[in-house]
């Protein structure tokens, strides 16, 4: 009898930290912590990304082929490694201004001659960025969900979820990726 109202609880905590690290990230991007240098961390945490991103694929090539525990593992993994990228991002921009796309000297402005410079990539970087961030915020509930229904046993649910999850986790994996790629020589 007390499993219904667990899981109602754990649904509910699921949404509430769904909600909750969207604006804990943002509010923290207010925060800047002087004197501590982490301009180490974006090749770093962008490579948890990218290998984020091929475990995915791994992932999903072994549930197609019907190898339920490598897949868990791989998950696992994937889940891992997203919350050290996590990590790292939001230290990161505590400690450290963000770049500005193509401001090549670095002032944190985009001039008019930075501008031309870039030319039509800014559109691109742009359409990256922001449908990054659209995205982003959806992927939290989506995984723990998924993971949730794979803990209760409920495959019907996890499949049906995982099918949304997995290409937007993709998504964001491999447009974090490439973000960090376009904008890395205006990083300070």
């Amino acid at each position: 009898m007390s499993q219904p109202k667990e899981n109602k609880a754990i649904q509910r905590l699921i949404i509430v930290v769904s909600i909750l690290i969207p604006f804990i990230v943002a509010g923290l991007f207010q925060v800047k912590i002087p004197g501590v240098n982490l301009s180490f961390l974006p090749p770093i945490y962008v490579s948890l990304n990218a290998v984020t991103s091929v475990l995915l694929v791994l992932a999903l090539m072994a549930v197609k082929k019907k190898n339920i525990n490598l897949h868990e593992k791989l998950m696992k993994i994937s889940m891992f490694f997203t919350l050290l990228f996590l990590i790292g991002y939001v230290a990161y921009h505590i400690t450290s201004d963000a770049s500005v796309f193509g401001d090549s000297n670095h002032d944190g402005i985009r001039d008019t001659n930075e501008k031309l410079a870039i030319g039509n990539s800014l559109y691109v970087y742009l359409f990256f960025l922001i449908t990054h961030i659209v995205l982003t915020p959806l992927i939290t509930p989506l995984v723990l969900f998924t993971y949730l229904f794979t803990y209760q046993k409920n495959f019907t649910k996890h499949r049906k979820i995982g099918k949304i999850a997995w290409p937007v986790w993709f998504y964001i994996s491999v447009s974090g990726v490439i973000i960090y790629l376009m904008n890395m020589p205006y990083y300070n």
